[in-house]
């Protein structure tokens, strides 16, 4: 299985730190972020443009609802044995 590196919250500093606590502050619900966004953190430009992004195109209201876009996304990690 590959392996990545990046920046756990307890070892996050400066702009990795800030990203990673506005998105905990915004997603109280959830205790870490997810490893998906930290694949991103040796990048901080990246990362933030990441999180941006996806918030814009999966939690948006379009001609799909968040819920459905939710049921999709559960489904295919499903198939995929994914844990995100």
């Amino acid at each position: 299985m590959p392996n990545l590196n990046w920046i756990e919250e307890a070892e996050a500093t400066g702009r990795v730190e800030n990203i990673y606590r506005n998105w905990l502050d915004a997603n109280p619900d959830r205790e870490s972020v997810p490893e998906i966004f930290k694949c991103f953190s040796l990048r901080p430009d990246l990362l933030q443009f990441i999180v941006d992004v996806s918030y814009s195109l999966h939690f948006s209201e379009g001609f799909l609802t968040r819920r459905v876009k939710e049921m999709i996304a559960t489904l295919v990690s499903g198939l995929n044995q994914c844990p995100y």
